[in-house]
């Protein structure tokens, strides 16, 4: 059962030890709450994805309580320190390159090569990050499609038992999502409108910023867009119930009776060309090595890669639309 409990000490250790040990918490943010998950944990932010039914893998921002603990995942350059200077703790987010050495899952990127970072403005959120020690992935904590949650009772009553822990603050001060400010190109652009406007930043950048909300179709990359799709440079195949000669393969369960066309086992690929996303069949697993384990075999020594069936259930649906727009993009699929 949910439990709703005041952000005492206790309450803050207890949800601590809940993100570390991989369940979700919700918790108060100065714009909404957050559903929040270890974001160093893959299956731990897959379950996000599968609590708040989300219909594919968009990008999440993850939370940290400076802009010291933000440089261990992304790449700052001084308009990003400005712009984290002026308003961080706040509700900005800013997307930035992630670090070569990031260890914030990919899932929380939706396998692009950016990460959406914020340093919330609200005590509890602030308390719960310096206690777990921990990144936090947090997603506004509703089921996806439906308003925003800025009470506790409003994430009860969305969430329910999906939910471990409610850290309750009362009503949420801000009451809309962050602004999203892309700062990942040569162009800052804010990709999502929030309580702190584009002329606001322009005047700490120096520079005029604009607006892009994201009408092209899938290929936009914020919280709160359409996901622009990882497209792999090699041909992507589908409901592959064999490999072809010269193509990797990305398992889901056993391969026992998986063969290569012509003679052979798939058990028998080189360690380069076979992945498997989980051996046990577990979608959470499925869903945190995704886009890891399709970039591992997106190599041009490959001819395809060929992709055992994923159930179109639960989060196989979420991971089946990610395969399908990897599949539209790529080479020849």
């Amino acid at each position: 059962m949910t439990r709703i409990k005041a952000p005492s000490e206790d309450a803050l250790r207890e949800a601590s030890g809940l993100l570390r040990a991989g369940q979700l918490v919700a918790l108060p943010t100065e714009t909404v709450y957050g559903l929040g998950a270890n974001a160093l944990d893959g299956e731990a932010v897959a379950r996000i994805f599968e609590a708040k039914g989300r219909p594919s893998f968009n990008p999440v921002i993850v939370h940290v309580p400076d802009v010291e603990a933000a440089q261990r995942y992304v790449m700052m350059d001084a308009r990003a320190k400005a712009a984290a200077a002026a308003f961080w703790p706040g509700p900005l987010t800013l997307i930035l390159p992630r670090r070569e050495d990031c260890a914030v899952s990919e899932l929380c990127s939706a396998g692009l090569p950016t990460l959406a970072v914020r340093v919330p403005a609200h005590p509890v959120a602030l308390a719960l990050l310096k206690e777990s020690g921990l990144p936090v992935a947090a997603p506004s904590a509703n089921i996806s499609g439906r308003v925003s949650a800025t009470t506790p009772q409003h994430v009860d009553e969305g969430l329910g038992d999906k939910v471990r822990l409610i850290l309750a603050a009362g009503s949420c001060a801000v009451g809309l999502e962050s602004t999203v400010l892309d700062l990942s190109g040569e162009t800052p652009v804010v990709l999502r409108p929030g309580a702190i406007t584009a002329e606001q930043i322009g005047d700490v950048l120096g520079c005029v910023v604009g607006y892009d909300f994201g009408d092209h179709g899938d290929k936009v990359k914020s919280p709160g867009q359409t996901l622009k799709h990882y497209a792999p440079c090699v041909a992507v195949r589908l409901n592959a119930v064999d490999v072809a000669p010269g193509e990797a393969l990305l398992a889901f369960g056993s391969i026992k009776f998986m063969g290569i066309k012509g003679g052979g086992s798939a058990k028998d690929l080189p360690e380069s060309a076979l992945r498997n996303l989980s051996e046990a069949g577990d979608l959470n697993q499925a869903a945190a090595n995704l886009f890891r384990m399709l970039r591992d075999l997106d190599r041009p020594e490959h001819a395809a890669i060929a992709v055992m069936n994923i159930p179109d259930q639960g989060l196989g649906i979420a991971i089946n639309d990610r395969l399908k727009r990897a599949a539209a993009g790529s080479k020849r699929g």
